[in-house]
C-alpha cells in the first residue's frame, strides 16, 4: 500500500504534452479548478478496513493470542468474510497504478521521488519506533526486534536484506517501491507521454510473463509478475481518466490486466477444501472481488462517482496509510487488552479496536506527517 499523492481531477498544472501525443487529455473540471478525487480516498479507506478485517478476524497466527483462540471461534459467522478482505492489497495496488501515474505526470525525477519519499517515510519512521517501543513494555506478549533490524527497517528494505520485519504489513511497501522505481525510469524520467505510458505498460506486462515462465528469481523480484497487472491496470485506468473513455487502447491495458489479475488472485488464495485451514476461500468470490476493486477505480477514472464529493472523505484518505500502517501489531495488544483484559465480547472489541487504530492513524497524521512531510520535500527538491 501506498500514501495516494493530492487525487486531483485531470492532469497536474506541468509542461504540456507535445502536440502530436495524441489524442488530446480530457482535463475535467477546468472551469473550476482541478477538484479533489475524494471518492478514491474513500475507496482507500475500504480496502484497508478490508485489510484490517482480514489480519485481526480473517486468519490465524498472534492474532489468535491476542483473542484466546482462533477467530474462527469468535466470529464463526463473519471470519470466512473476513477471510477475503487481504484482497484489499489487490485493490490498494490498482489505485496506485492511478495515483502514482497521475502524480508522476509532467514531474522532473527529483520532484516525484521528493514526492514519494517525504509521504511514504514520516508516518512509516513514526510507526516503525511506536510498534519497537510498545513491543519492548514487560507486560506486552510480543517481543520487539533487536536494535540493529530495527535501524534496518527504518531504510524500509529489510525485506530484501533478509531482516525480519517490525510491520508485518511492509511487504507491501517493498512492492510499492519497486513499482516506483520502473515507473520513474521507464516514464518519470524520460518525460510521460501518453504513448511511452502504454508503452511501458504493454512491456511490463510481457516481461512479468516472461519472468513467470523463466522462474528466474531476480527476474520475480524487479518485475513482479504476480501483483504487476494491479498496478498497470491502474495506469490503464488514469488513462482513461486523463484521455476519456475512447480510448481503446487504455481499455485493453485495463481488460488484459484484469484477466491476469484475477488469475494470479485465484492462484495465490483459492485452496482446496482442509480441515486443517483457516479458511476457504471461494474462486467465484475472489474473482468478483478483484473485479469489484477495478470497476470501483473505472467509476472514479470516468467520473461516475463525482457525486461522492464529501469533505470528510479527505480525512479518510488521509488515514489510511497510517492506519494501515498501525493497525496489524498494534491491534494485537489492544484486542489482548481489551477481550482477554478487560472483558470486553468479540464483537465489541473488534469495532473498538479499530476505531482506536483510527484514531491513532489521525495523530499520526496531524503531528507527523503535516509537519514532517513538506520539510522533507523541500530538502529533497529545494526547488519547489
Amino acid at each position: 500500500m501506498t500514501a495516494a499523492p493530492q487525487l486531483t481531477a485531470g492532469a497536474p498544472p506541468a509542461a504540456p504534452a507535445p502536440v502530436t501525443d495524441a489524442p488530446q487529455p480530457v482535463i475535467r473540471g477546468r472551469s473550476r479548478g482541478p477538484s479533489r478525487l475524494r471518492a478514491l480516498d474513500g475507496l482507500r479507506l475500504l480496502a484497508a478496513l478490508m485489510v484490517a478485517g482480514y489480519h485481526l478476524g480473517g486468519r490465524g497466527g498472534e492474532i489468535a493470542q491476542a483473542w484466546g483462540g482462533s477467530p474462527a471461534q469468535q466470529f464463526p459467522t463473519a471470519a470466512p468474510l473476513f477471510a477475503y478482505g487481504c484482497l484489499g492489497v489487490q485493490i490498494f495496488f490498482v489505485i496506485s497504478g492511478f495515483v502514482i501515474c497521475l502524480s508522476g505526470w509532467g514531474r522532473t525525477l527529483r520532484a516525484f521521488i521528493a514526492s514519494r519519499v517525504s509521504r511514504l517515510y514520516p508516518a512509516y519512521w513514526a510507526a516503525i519506533l511506536l510498534i519497537t517501543a510498545v513491543f519492548a513494555l514487560p507486560w506486552v506478549a510480543y517481543k520487539a526486534l533487536p536494535p540493529s533490524e530495527v535501524l534496518t527497517n527504518l531504510t524500509m528494505l529489510q525485506q530484501p536484506l533478509g531482516v525480519d520485519r517490525v510491520l508485518g504489513v511492509c511487504w507491501t511497501l517493498w512492492a510499492e517501491m519497486r513499482f516506483y522505481a520502473l515507473f520513474a525510469l521507464c516514464v518519470v524520467l524520460p518525460g510521460a507521454t501518453r504513448g511511452r505510458v502504454v508503452l511501458f505498460c504493454a512491456g511490463w506486462t510481457l516481461a512479468s510473463a516472461v519472468a513467470q515462465a523463466a522462474h528466474e528469481p531476480f527476474l520475480d523480484t524487479v518485475l513482479m509478475p504476480e501483483y504487476a497487472p494491479f498496478f498497470i491496470g491502474g495506469i490503464g485506468l488514469y488513462l482513461l481518466h486523463r484521455y476519456g473513455a475512447r480510448d481503446p487502447i487504455a481499455w485493453a491495458i485495463v481488460l488484459v490486466s484484469w484477466l491476469i489479475g484475477q488469475h494470479y488472485a485465484v492462484a495465490g488464495l483459492w485452496h482446496p477444501p482442509s480441515a486443517t485451514a483457516f479458511s476457504y476461500r471461494s474462486t467465484a468470490v475472489i474473482i468478483a472481488l478483484v473485479t469489484l476493486g477495478f470497476a470501483l477505480v473505472a467509476a472514479v477514472a470516468l467520473g461516475k462517482l463525482h457525486w461522492a464529493n464529501w469533505r470528510w472523505l479527505t480525512v479518510a484518505g488521509a488515514l489510511t496509510y497510517p492506519f494501515y500502517l498501525v493497525h496489524e501489531h498494534l491491534g494485537w495488544v489492544v484486542v489482548r487488552a481489551l477481550h482477554q483484559g478487560a472483558g470486553l465480547p468479540s464483537y465489541a472489541t473488534l469495532p473498538l479496536t479499530v476505531g482506536l487504530m483510527l484514531l491513532l492513524a489521525w495523530v499520526l497524521h496531524r503531528f507527523i506527517e503535516r509537519p514532517l512531510t513538506p520539510v522533507l520535500k523541500r530538502s529533497i527538491d529545494p526547488r519547489r
